[in-house]
């Protein structure tokens, strides 16, 4: 999608005069071997027929030879310092010295070079306990689970959360609902209709708080995506997903956000403090190239109702006056409409229209509208290109129908059809029967934040939609760019290059899911640091599901062994000797190295 990747240059042509027979021979050879692979092919059972209409991201495996499997050498990883019980790779507080300030550059994706690389196994807090269970776990979490005191107590007036014995409880307040957050979105489904009625279904929340938004829309059938960075409110994220609702570490800074472009149905902002004016309104831009055609951009605190909230925010009403015409204008040069506004909130709506986006100078072809791994901002409309027509949100079927609809945009993907996508939920029912055997904790209390670690289509996730669980689809940076599609779905995710830390805390997952991956990207990302990174966001007695190549598998569970995981080795559905799952606990250990 964005890379080659295998990352190998093209080869010049060769001027030797024998170069022709040299490739009449190969032709012959080749035309030879393609018949008898032809009859040979011809005698495969069905499953490996049906298999052929799946996306595949791999390099040659070693699993179609007769190679023996991995193996590598056992050894046990060491603890990191107790000091390092939040660590965040890629988004480290200490390491932002080295980056600017200048829009807050230094919160964006800085991973430590290879040399830096932690070998260690990231320790939880000392009293570390297992999740409170979802549903319970939205208005409450442990304490020594995310022992930050700071927010607390800078946001206990404002009801964010308050924490009451060995508990953090949550009572859905925020700055700009200090009557709770139910009857906020209240308000809002007033303004947009749309909210009630499967209209909408996938949202983003930048500057997300302790994500209460996002929780109370969960029971409205709206699956959100909780933004932060990470940042002086100290673990936003964390909190979030600690408490079982979605969310990712990111700031809409100088980079674009790891999403496709017209994908989420709705995006909001409760006084995020997102100066959305300046830098040429960048940072609207990009909201406008992640939110669908027909999606809606929700804002609420300054500047709208400044007649009325002016004397509350240390400012003139001639100053908040001028910021929101300032922002009314900018929004209508990005074809934003006004669709509905009161009290605090106000609403905008993206056009759908072609006739708009016309009058407009829009961004060349020089970066893909997708293009979203490490691609600067730029100041220009991303107009929806004409394949998105049947993909504005008032064309898409309504959630849950959905689903279960192979979307305009699968027609992008290499191999993507309308009987890839039918095979591919065939498939996933097959393989959700065999993990409920092979793990019955799913579908469970058990286990309630998933990541799906190199999803195709958003299979796992659309196979277990009924079951008390969510899922982080993530597609591979140098894999097919899927992605599109499964928002199309209603469902969420993004992208990433595994041989980088992921964009969360650590202890933020129930379940890993891996397909493939080490076969696919072994040639890039070292299995050893890939594996390290599962351990760092899997919580404490989470499980990881290891679907793989045979010739991998016993390596895998070397090393995690090291890690202190439990995993034994399983047959896949179809009891093939080529592929095997390992079914994997991570132990809960405490550090023997704590302050406290």
């Amino acid at each position: 999608m964005k890379h080659h990747k295998d990352g190998k240059p093209g080869y010049s042509s060769d001027k030797n005069p024998r170069l022709g027979t040299v490739i009449i021979t190969c032709i012959v050879l080749c035309g030879l071997s393609f018949y008898l692979g032809g009859i040979f092919c011809s005698e495969k059972n069905t499953i490996e027929e049906a298999e052929t209409n799946e996306v595949k991201v791999s390099i040659p495996s070693p699993k179609e030879t007769s190679v023996a499997p991995l193996q590598v050498k056992s050894s046990s990883f060491s603890e990191c310092s107790a000091d390092y019980q939040d660590y965040t790779p890629c988004t480290d507080p200490r390491r932002w010295k080295k980056y600017g300030v200048h829009r807050l550059t230094f919160m964006e994706r800085h991973c430590p070079p290879a040399f830096e690389r932690k070998e260690c196994l990231v320790p939880p807090p000392d009293g570390y306990k297992s999740p409170i269970k979802w549903p319970k776990s939205r208005d409450e979490c442990w304490y020594r689970n995310v022992p930050y005191d700071w927010i607390n107590k800078q946001k206990s007036n404002q009801h964010w959360l308050i924490k009451e014995g060995e508990k953090f409880l949550f009572p859905g307040g925020g700055t700009m609902f200090p009557n709770g957050v139910g009857e906020y979105v209240d308000h809002m489904v007033e303004l947009i209709p749309e909210m009630k009625d499967g209209t909408i279904r996938t949202a983003i929340d930048t500057g997300c708080g302790v994500a209460s938004w996002g929780g109370d829309l969960l029971d409205r059938g709206i699956l959100t995506l909780s933004l932060a960075p990470r940042d002086n409110h100290e673990a936003q994220v964390q909190f979030a997903l600690e408490r079982g609702i979605p969310a990712i570490l990111g700031i809409i800074s100088t980079q674009r956000l790891p999403f496709p472009s017209n994908s989420f149905d709705m995006a909001h902002c409760s006084r995020c403090l997102i100066p959305w004016t300046e830098f040429g309104g960048v940072y609207l831009l990009e909201v406008h190239r992640i939110l669908r055609p027909g999606g809606f951009w929700v804002l609420s605190g300054p500047p709208v109702n400044y007649e009325n909230r002016w004397r509350g925010w240390n400012t003139t009403i001639e100053d908040q006056k001028s910021d929101y015409e300032k922002l009314q204008d900018l929004l209508t040069s990005m074809c934003f409409k006004l669709y509905n506004k009161k009290g605090d909130i106000a609403v905008w709506q993206k056009d759908s229209d072609d006739t708009c986006y016309k009058k407009l100078a829009k961004c060349d072809d020089s970066i893909e509208p997708d293009s979203a791994w490490y691609t600067p901002l730029r100041p220009c409309v991303v107009a929806p290109g004409p394949k998105i027509k049947k993909s504005v949100l008032e064309s898409i079927p309504k959630w849950p129908e959905r689903l279960q609809v192979a979307s305009e945009r699968i027609s992008d993907v290499h191999g993507g059809n309308a009987n890839a996508f039918k095979h591919d939920i065939g498939k996933w029912k097959v393989r959700a029967k065999h993990y409920k055997k092979l793990l019955p904790a799913i579908g469970t209390d058990k286990i309630r934040n998933v990541m799906d670690m190199n999803t195709v289509y958003g299979g796992f996730a659309a196979a277990f939609i009924d079951s008390p669980l969510w899922v982080m689809n993530v597609v591979s940076s140098y894999a097919p760019n899927t992605l599109p599609v499964i928002y199309d779905r209603g469902l969420i995710g993004t992208y990433q290059d595994w041989c980088e830390a992921f964009s969360t805390y650590p202890r933020t997952y129930d379940l890993l899911h891996v397909d493939g991956l080490f076969t696919a990207e072994s040639h890039r990302c070292e299995m050893k640091y890939v594996l390290l990174e599962m351990d760092r966001i899997l919580r404490p007695m989470g499980y990881a599901i290891i679907r793989e190549s045979s010739y991998y598998v016993d390596a895998i569970a070397t090393i995690t062994k090291g890690m202190k995981w439990s995993c034994r080795k399983e047959d896949t559905e179809y009891g093939v000797e080529k592929e095997k799952i390992l079914v994997c606990q991570k132990k809960l250990w405490y550090s023997s190295n704590q302050t406290s």
